[in-house]
């Protein structure tokens, strides 16, 4: 695992937290996925990117695809903290990893995938906590909303057999 493979499992992780989509592990996965994003909600696209966005832009995304009004923003603050911290997470991991890949055996660099995986899995907890919040304070319609953003990007779901 190079640095630069590094830090495209690190941007795709981090955009995964925030709203649970898959890994993109690759270079030439960051080509495909612009491809992909054409036709997604703006938050769903931003957060399936590997494009290097920031947390803030991701944040302001997410907040305009859910329609946050402002009697949310209180529980809003809660869902973006999270997201901020998640980011500061997994970027303190890819600067303690940095220069360090280059001589992993195989076992290391399966320890490595691990270290990300569970900072992954603790930001997900983390988000989870404070979306729930947001989310059941939503209104059917708005959750609708929700439920489609999230819907609308991520692991492909099988076709139902019929």
């Amino acid at each position: 695992m190079n640095l630069a493979h590094l830090r495209t499992l690190a941007i795709a992780s981090v955009a995964s937290v925030v709203l649970a989509a898959g890994v993109v592990g690759s270079a030439s996965a960051q080509t495909a996925g612009t491809k992909m994003d054409a036709g997604k909600p703006p938050a769903a696209a931003a957060a399936t990117s590997s494009k290097p966005e920031t947390v803030e832009q991701r944040i302001s995304s997410l907040k305009a695809a859910l329609k946050i009004t402002p009697d949310q923003e209180s529980k809003w603050e809660g869902v973006a903290k999270a997201m901020r911290e998640n980011a500061a997470a997994m970027d303190k991991l890819v600067h303690e990893k940095q220069g360090k890949m280059a001589n992993l055996n195989a076992v290391d660099d399966l320890k490595t995938y691990q270290e990300f995986s569970q900072v992954r899995l603790d930001g997900l907890k983390n988000l989870i906590s404070s979306f729930k919040t947001l989310y059941d304070s939503m209104p059917a319609d708005q959750k609708k909303n929700a439920d489609h953003v999230f819907d609308s990007y991520g692991p492909q779901k099988p076709a139902q057999q019929g």
